[in-house]
């Protein structure tokens, strides 16, 4: 048997688990001041969601990567590949909660896809979903949301923002025809990852001309600042749907002034269930290049996914825990071995030690204590190697006069202190 763990899974060391719990803590923390509530579903899900009509898209890369599953009765299962299809499964099941309804989840997901650097086979998200509203003023908020999120963990991060509609209007603009809309966004979301002359490859492949191709781009090319790219495209999206999707990206760009929010004309994000406002967020100066988050409205999926006319309009986005800390790594942002602040050693003292180490404990402080009698030299390697701050010894002759011995491991500064006064400074 070989000791190993499967391709494109990881085993999350303390060091690791540090900083996901120091992302999670930080994120949740934000999630909660917008108004969003916690919430959890099952990783394991019935294969009919996973690729029900409106989800994914059964051309998507994403359904060629579902793990997929037989239970016992020959039911057939998936392993989630994102939890926005199960959240809105359960709005389904769930008729009659209040709207606007907003939460929260964290959990992993599965995808069986190439592996590199921040993407793995399991990696976790930290979904925002707010479902009831067809409101821009809905995609704003999870905007602000994420840079609040960004500064949060002192990512130097930007957002890049789009409108399916748009896209679809650009690509009626081009003359491609309505059934080939979705193939044809798949292939422009590749753009950052092939380049424009891979993604002409692609289109050519899928039978468009060279005419079609040529003014899509004439589109995709144009620059300046957000306002500037909105005006040029009046200039050539003369249908009702362009208008209305320059529109309500127009009105989404009045709600937001911030040089970190860049529209992008041809992002497009691949999933087939987008319908309006669509976002997805790159950090400015890392080995990290992919996105660190990602997201849009989704107004028609729940109701298709019920096969019913009530309306479930909805906005989200989705930040991966596993590639922001990976970048916190790459960035040396985040170094800790130990969440322990006091390790305190025992010479010939245990049974006080112990007491010592409970008070401490009782104040709030991390504490570790020697249980093994490792003796002096080798519990001060140990508590170098977990970067532990401070030592406490606690010897006969300092307990004699009710004190305690503690140094400061990075200056090497010893002071003798009450546990009260040892408390106070480490506070």
């Amino acid at each position: 048997m070989n000791l190993e763990t499967a391709r494109g899974v990881k085993d999350i060391e303390p060091r690791d688990k540090i900083i996901r719990n120091y992302v999670v803590r930080n994120l949740t923390e934000v999630f909660e001041k917008y108004g969003y509530s916690p919430f959890e579903t099952p990783i394991i899900e019935r294969y009919d969601v996973l690729s029900a009509k409106g989800g994914a898209g059964k051309e998507s890369d994403v359904m060629k990567e579902t793990f997929k599953l037989t239970d016992q009765g020959k039911r057939r299962l998936g392993l989630r590949f994102e939890l926005t299809l199960s959240f809105c499964r359960y709005i389904g099941m769930n008729p009659n909660l209040k709207m606007p309804f907003k939460r929260y989840e964290v959990g992993p997901v599965f995808r069986d896809g190439p592996i590199k650097l921040g993407r793995y086979r399991q990696f976790w998200q930290c979904d925002v979903d707010i479902v009831g509203t067809r409101s821009v003023v809905a995609d704003a908020e999870l905007i602000f949301l994420a840079l609040d999120c960004f500064r949060r963990l002192n990512l130097e991060a930007y957002l890049e923002v789009n409108n399916r509609k748009l896209l679809k209007a650009i690509i009626d603009y081009a003359g491609i025809q309505e059934s080939k809309a979705n193939s044809v966004i798949i292939s422009i979301d590749k753009l950052a990852k092939i380049g424009k002359s891979g993604v002409k490859i692609e289109l050519i492949e899928k039978e468009l001309s060279e005419k079609e191709i040529k003014k899509l781009f004439t589109a995709f090319d144009i620059e300046g600042s957000n306002k500037q790219k909105i005006n040029e495209l009046r200039k050539i999206l003369l249908s009702d749907l362009g208008k209305k999707a320059l529109d309500e990206t127009e009105e989404l760009f009045s709600y937001i002034e911030n040089k970190d929010v860049i529209f992008n004309i041809a992002l497009a994000r691949g999933l087939g269930y987008y319908t309006g406002s669509i976002f997805e967020g790159f950090l400015k100066k890392s080995q990290i290049t992919g996105s660190i988050c990602g997201g849009g409205r989704y107004d028609n999926m729940i109701g298709d996914l019920l096969s019913t006319e009530k309306e479930y309009p909805a906005t989200g986005i989705s930040f991966g825990l596993d590639v922001i800390t990976d970048a916190l790594k790459c960035d040396n942002k985040q170094e800790q071995e130990s969440l322990v602040k006091v390790y305190v050693i025992p010479i010939k003292t245990l049974k006080e030690s112990l007491g010592i180490a409970q008070e401490l404990r009782k104040n709030n402080l991390n504490t570790d204590i020697d249980l093994i009698g490792k003796g002096i030299s080798k519990n001060l390697d140990y508590a170098n190697a977990l970067k532990i701050p401070y030592v406490l010894f606690v010897g006969p002759k300092e307990l004699e006069i009710n004190k305690v011995k503690l140094r400061d491991m990075k200056t090497g500064k010893e002071e003798l202190l009450s546990v009260k006064q040892v408390i106070k400074q480490l506070l």
